[in-house]
């Protein structure tokens, strides 16, 4: 998509705070975060919005979903057991899709947020 902000990030026309990059995948740190750790997980390959992806596509959103605890881990905010056996941390994953949806840039995108709160909140 040539007007796509998420296209030429992942193209690299556009410069970002790159944490993640595979063959398909690119993770980075969202430039207006409501938490203290907020990446954007995309695909390379443009889907406007979740309910353009089919179940062919089943693979792919698996692996974006798999890599918010690896992103969680490398980011210190990964859920970890106290003494007793009781979570602590954590982090939010969230895919916003239309307009209804809080959807602003209509590239498919995965937050991951997370860190002590409070959180500015999310649309």
């Amino acid at each position: 998509m040539d007007n796509c902000l998420f296209c030429k990030i992942a193209a690299k026309t556009i410069p970002s705070s790159v944490v993640y990059e595979d063959e398909e995948l690119l993770a980075f740190k969202d430039i207006n975060p409501a938490a203290p750790v907020h990446l954007l997980v995309i695909p390379k390959k443009h889907y406007s919005t979740l309910s353009d992806c089919g179940s062919d596509d089943a693979p792919l959103l698996g692996r974006m979903l798999a890599l918010a605890p690896r992103l969680a881990e490398e980011h210190g905010v990964s859920v970890v057991y106290d003494t007793e056996g009781q979570p602590t941390r954590g982090y939010k994953t969230l895919i916003n899709s239309g307009p209804d949806g809080g959807q602003e840039v209509y590239h498919l995108h995965l937050h991951m947020v997370g860190g002590p709160r409070p959180w500015r909140a999310m649309r």
